[in-house]
């Protein structure tokens, strides 16, 4: 689920006293994020821990289990996609006129099933309703909304990337045990025990203090300020573009990197898992110190630093089998994942109170949609080479960490 936060320059009626009760909590708390955002990061961390049980092998399950070819899981990674684009939007309009708190919570009721429905496949065709639900994303901007409302403006980097930072050290273990449980027990325990934790993660979100929806004054503003409208606005669209470039660039080669590890080096379930668990303790560590660094010095620096981490991590990837060399690469490819909250960070510096939700989930949807292309082109790719989709990727992104570093993408 997508993390944002923007500024408040609007009207000042209850929502602002509501803010600053708020964050008046989070000030005295001796918590670094306050009472909320701290249960918010928990919730991240038990549903990544679910999804990280089963997510990083699926490809490999995929393909030994249910005989699925490269194309064929480049086109269920596109349903995702495809789906994601859609309901950002809807997320979107959802978290400008009802309590973000709820649409959080519908959003990870709508995960539960679907490992439930992956456990039961015998096709890879029997997994494309999980892969539809899977690519529910509503609680993104609800997200988004809730954080701008309860940070520190000051540490706007920093919360995303703590955020995101949680959700990755829920990736940090299970992965191996994931792995560990496939080969002990079989995948459908694996997939149950994800269910749960999807639900445990929706439950942990009940006891966040609720927000109220725009008043309305604020919703009469907000209604000038349809889709169409956002879209024209020049920030918007150099933001889309860049958050477009960037997730295509990563969904080339993220679908593939499991099977790669599997197709060329041989591994087993275990050591795949191991090395996922590398790949989010690094995303872990890694996503803390760009938000610090975005902060101090610029949020585009941080982004362009951690695009070119994610280029050297996949040479090196291609570079050697060695299982602790992989180590090395797979700490390094973490920065991937510190991307979304990077970028949300620089989109909403300057985005406004009343259609924050909606101008956060245009660029979203729009990178989405747009990388729904992605992993079908890495799937075509991959069966030329397994390198080709790495090396398009190594291409791409050294290219647009330069543009980052030298372009002009912050208010």
């Amino acid at each position: 689920m997508a993390l944002i936060n923007t500024t408040y320059s609007g009207q000042r009626g209850s929502l602002v006293k509501k803010t600053e009760q708020v964050k008046d909590v989070k000030n005295s708390s001796f918590l670094p994020l306050g009472r909320d955002l701290t249960l918010l990061l928990v919730s991240n961390s038990v549903g990544s821990f679910g999804d990280g049980l089963y997510a990083y092998l699926l490809p490999v399950y995929m393909t030994r289990t249910l005989g699925a070819s490269s194309v064929e899981i480049g086109t269920l990674y596109a349903i995702v996609n495809l789906f994601a684009a859609s309901t950002l939007l809807l997320g979107g309009v959802l978290a400008d006129r009802y309590d973000p708190k709820k649409i959080m919570v519908i959003g990870w009721g709508l995960w539960v099933p679907v490992p439930v429905i992956f456990s039961f496949a015998r096709t890879w065709p029997e997994l494309i309703l999980g892969m539809v639900l899977w690519g529910f994303w509503l609680g993104g901007p609800s997200v988004a909304a809730y954080v701008a409302r309860a940070a520190d403006r000051q540490k706007l980097a920093f919360a995303f990337a703590a955020l995101s930072a949680g959700w990755s050290f829920g990736y940090v273990f299970s992965p191996a045990m994931g792995g560990y449980f496939a080969e002990t027990f079989g995948m459908r325990t694996v997939f149950f025990l994800a269910s749960i934790l999807y639900a445990s993660a929706g439950f942990i979100l009940v006891f966040i203090t609720g927000q109220q929806p725009n008043s309305h004054s604020q919703m009469s503003a907000a209604q000038s300020y349809s889709f169409v409208q956002i879209l024209r606005k020049r920030e918007i669209l150099k933001h889309s573009v860049l958050f477009s470039l960037t997730m295509f660039a990563l969904m080339i080669f993220r679908p593939f990197v499991s099977r790669f590890l599997a197709d060329m080096y041989e591994y087993s379930e275990v050591r795949i898992g191991i090395l996922g668990s590398t790949l989010f303790f690094g995303s872990s560590v890694l996503g803390v110190m760009l938000g610090r660094l975005g902060d101090k010095w610029r949020r585009s620096y941080a982004l362009s630093t951690s695009l070119g981490l994610c280029s050297l991590s996949l040479i090196l990837m291609l570079s050697s089998a060695e299982f602790f060399f992989l180590m090395m690469a797979l700490f390094l490819a973490g920065c991937s994942y510190t991307m979304w909250s990077l970028l949300n960070a620089i989109i909403t510096s300057g985005s406004p109170e009343f259609a924050r939700a909606r101008w956060v989930s245009i660029p979203q949807a729009l990178a989405m949609s747009t990388s729904t292309f992605a992993p079908l082109l890495g799937g075509i790719l991959y069966n030329y080479s397994p390198k080709y989709p790495f090396l398009l990727a190594i291409g791409a992104m050294l290219l647009l960490a330069l543009a980052v570093a030298v372009g002009d993408f912050e208010k």
